[in-house]
């Protein structure tokens, strides 16, 4: 039995590919506000945490754009499926984005 090939696969890939080199900088000020929270004071954790999501809000946004975009070009039903893939894609090598993606 062969297994069914996601059609999306090689584009989403190239996708999160360029996403990663074009925002490197939006990807290294998300690991650099997860290190802030993560040795920040008590007092200032709360803050620290707030300016960590806000960052991973941006590179959901940045993501929602480029998914969205592409999904624009096709129809109902297929736009559906790609949105799907991108979006399991996405959470899987970017794992701590806001649920709402």
């Amino acid at each position: 039995m062969r297994l069914r090939r996601d059609p999306f696969g090689e584009l989403i890939r190239r996708q999160l590919d360029l996403f990663a080199e074009d925002d490197a900088e939006l990807l290294r000020e998300a690991e650099e506000a997860e290190r802030t929270y993560d040795q920040a004071e008590r007092d200032e954790a709360e803050e620290a945490y707030g300016d960590y999501q806000l960052v991973l809000e941006a590179i959901a946004d940045r993501l929602g754009e480029i998914r969205d975009s592409y999904a624009a070009t096709l129809d109902g039903h297929t736009a559906d499926d790609y949105e799907r893939a991108f979006e399991r894609a996405a959470r899987k090598r970017y794992p701590k984005l806001p649920s709402e993606f």
